[in-house]
């Protein structure tokens, strides 16, 4: 179970990583239409949610740390937030339909949120990495060469 639980943390660095490469193409699609972000949505909020729930099982199996299990589970509340900070930041426009200067900080909130959300996850890869390492029994007896003193 330790091994898939890499696997899984380390495909779900690589959905986040991708979710960075979605978020441009959307904003240098051009014209920008409504399906600029299509990508950048549904790995938002499908891939990501799926492989964060895959993680935290498999943290549980792998019989990780509660610690480790609750990081493994806090990028599922970063996704809420990304989700909220981009309907503020969609919603905050004037009359004409034109970003205002505080949908653009929200807007940039939400490029920080998924920066941090990045990081929980490596730091959970790490972790995964760490509990699947054979441990080295201390007291077993080390072979020493002929020759060598002991």
């Amino acid at each position: 179970m330790r091994r898939i639980f890499v696997v899984v943390s380390a495909l779900s660095l690589a959905s986040f990583a991708l979710q960075f490469v979605f978020a441009a193409v959307g904003a240098f699609t051009r014209p920008a239409g409504d399906g600029a972000y299509a990508l950048h949505s549904v790995t938002g909020m499908a891939v990501i949610p799926v492989l964060t729930l895959l993680t935290v099982l498999f943290a549980a199996l792998a019989k990780a740390p509660g610690r480790l299990v609750g990081l493994a589970a806090l990028p599922l509340g970063l996704v809420v937030v990304q989700a909220l900070l981009a309907a503020l930041a969609n919603g905050a426009t004037d009359a004409a339909g034109a970003s205002t200067p505080f949908g653009l900080t929200i807007a940039g909130l939400h490029a920080v949120n998924g920066i941090v959300a990045v990081h929980v996850v490596v730091n959970v890869l790490r972790g995964a990495r760490q509990l699947a390492r054979p441990e080295r029994d201390v007291t077993a007896p080390v072979a020493v060469r002929e020759g060598e003193p002991a």
